[in-house]
Order: structure tokens, then sequence, then C-alpha cells
């Protein structure tokens, strides 16, 4: 059952401030791809995905969805849980005109067993979810529309999403914040109760489509995964 996480269900001022000050963390860099050579697309995996094609221009990799699905992922080989990833993501005009509005794009952490969290930017629809997955379905910490930041079709969306536990005393000591951004600018937050639920370490992209995204083209570009410092 789908079930909206408002910013409001936070627990109360303590975590605001908990949150933005891990948001604000200094972040160390573990592992950069350019994806601008066989050998460096060849690092990313397939993960997720009935049917998934991929290829590459100089400087990036190319992923397209194929019939009977609605998302692929693929990861790099970094594994963890208290991370950071970023990639910058076009959604391409070889893309079918009446599937780019339903089109995302996004990156995942902490993937594995049927459970992620995920940062989703439709380019068309100016929107953005930060979204808990588990085998119960998806979980929405928040729902962002009208963004400015969000760019359409061939244009670059840089994303990032960041899970960090809590580790601060008080009452949400060990619940994991969650924030999404696009560039240097925070556009979705929240923290999960239950992370428990979520015990994979798979750092991912995805793209696709609700239901269907066969047809769905994208390019990824500069794959950076982080880690909080100190270590």
């Amino acid at each position: 059952m789908k079930k909206l996480l408002a910013i409001a269900a936070l627990s109360g001022l303590l975590a605001a401030l908990v949150l933005a000050s891990l948001a604000n963390g200094a972040m160390v860099g573990i592992y950069r791809n350019s994806l601008d050579s066989i050998t460096q697309r060849s690092q990313m995996i397939k993960v997720a995905g009935r049917t998934c094609s991929r290829g590459g221009t100089e400087d990036a990799l190319r992923l397209a969805v194929g019939k009977r699905t609605e998302s692929c992922s693929l990861r790099t080989p970094v594994l963890g849980t208290d991370m950071e990833i970023a990639a910058t993501m076009r959604l391409l005009s070889g893309t079918p005109t009446a599937l780019q509005k339903k089109a995302f794009l996004g990156v995942e952490l902490r993937a594995g067993g049927g459970a992620k969290y995920q940062l989703l930017v439709y380019p068309l629809q100016r929107k953005a979810q930060l979204v808990k997955v588990t085998a119960d379905g998806p979980e929405y910490f928040q729902i962002a529309k009208n963004l400015p930041a969000v760019m359409g079709v061939n244009k670059a969306n840089a994303l990032r999403l960041r899970a960090l536990k809590i580790r601060a005393e008080g009452p949400d000591r060990g619940k994991v914040a969650l924030t999404g951004f696009l560039g240097q600018e925070r556009i979705v937050e929240g923290i999960d109760a239950l992370p428990g639920e979520v015990a994979g370490e798979a750092s991912t992209v995805i793209a696709g489509a609700p239901k269907n995204g066969d047809g769905v083209i994208a390019s990824i570009d500069d794959v950076v995964v982080r880690v909080p410092s100190p270590f």
C-alpha cells in the first residue's frame, strides 16, 4: 500500500536540526567514474530490469529500457550503508514523446533484497520524490513539485542522494536521515524511523517510467560515491 510520509511527521525541532546538520556535513569521495571509456562503463552492473540495453558516447553511458520493463538499475562497485551517491543524468530525446512526461531519472542507496531508498526526478513534470521501497510497496517521504532546478529533455540533472544513520543522542538516534539534492540545492528530505526494512548496500542509478518504461532512453555521467568524514 502506498503511503505518504509527510515532513510534518518528523520528530519535532530536534529532528529537523539533526537532519540539517547531517545534510551539511563533510563527505569524502571514495569512488568516481566519468563513464568516458568502455572500461569505466563496464564497472556499472545491471541489478534490476527485465530488458535493458546499454551503450556509450565519448563521455557518458547510454541506458535504454526495453519491453515489459518499468525501469533499469545499474550499480556501482561500492557497497555500504552511510553513503551519498551523485550522478549527472539526462532524459534523451530518443524517448517517445508520449513517454517523456512520465519518465524519471534517479539515484538509489541501500538497494538490495527488494528494498531501497530513491531520489527520483521527472524532467518534464519538474517533480522530485524521496522514496523508500520495501516489499509492501513505495513510501513517499516527500514530493516536491514545480522545481525550476529540474531540467528537461537532453539537459543535465545533477542528482545526489544521502542516507546517514543518526548517531547523536536523542529520540531519533538510530534512525536514518535522508536528503536529496539537485546540484547544490536541497530539494527533498526525511527521516526513516524503520531503517531495518532497508538492509541492502548497493549504490545505483535508475531510469524508467511508472508501470511501463519501454522506450525510455537516458544518459549517465560523472558518478560519485561519498562517505562521511571522518570515516
